[in-house]
């Protein structure tokens, strides 16, 4: 398995949403971050926390400045009718206060540990 590819990017919360449990063992919590790259349109990026993490976001609303470490992933999936279709998502491992050393958000590891399971999809859209 490859490592995952560690990415800092800071933004504006935009949207905060609940914890969804996915499975009997995986849960997810998405939020959106604005990114503004001082042009006349902001990109409004979909973040995921899953597992142990979906609660890194607690503390924090809409409106603040945070910096996020998040690794992104992709996979294939097949239908059973043959259709294959391919999903991208950007699994964070830390939240933290945009300018803490050490804010709200957990402290990130030299290397962030690697999920043990994937999420077990029947028919559905995994997500």
């Amino acid at each position: 398995m490859l490592a995952p590819m560690g990415i800092q990017i800071s933004g504006r919360l935009h949207a905060i949403f609940e914890t969804k449990q996915v499975t009997d063992r995986f849960s997810k919590r998405e939020f959106v971050l604005e990114l503004s790259d001082k042009s006349q349109y902001s990109q409004y990026v979909l973040f995921q926390l899953t597992g142990d993490r979906v609660n890194a976001i607690d503390g924090f609303k809409p409106g603040d400045q945070v910096r996020v470490d998040f690794s992104l992933r992709g996979r294939e999936w097949t239908s059973k009718q043959g259709e294959v279709k391919y999903f991208n998502s950007l699994d964070v491992w830390t939240v933290e206060a945009e300018g803490a050393g050490g804010g709200r958000g957990k402290a990130r590891d030299d290397e962030p540990p690697v999920p043990t399971h994937e999420p077990v999809f029947d028919d559905d859209i995994p997500f």
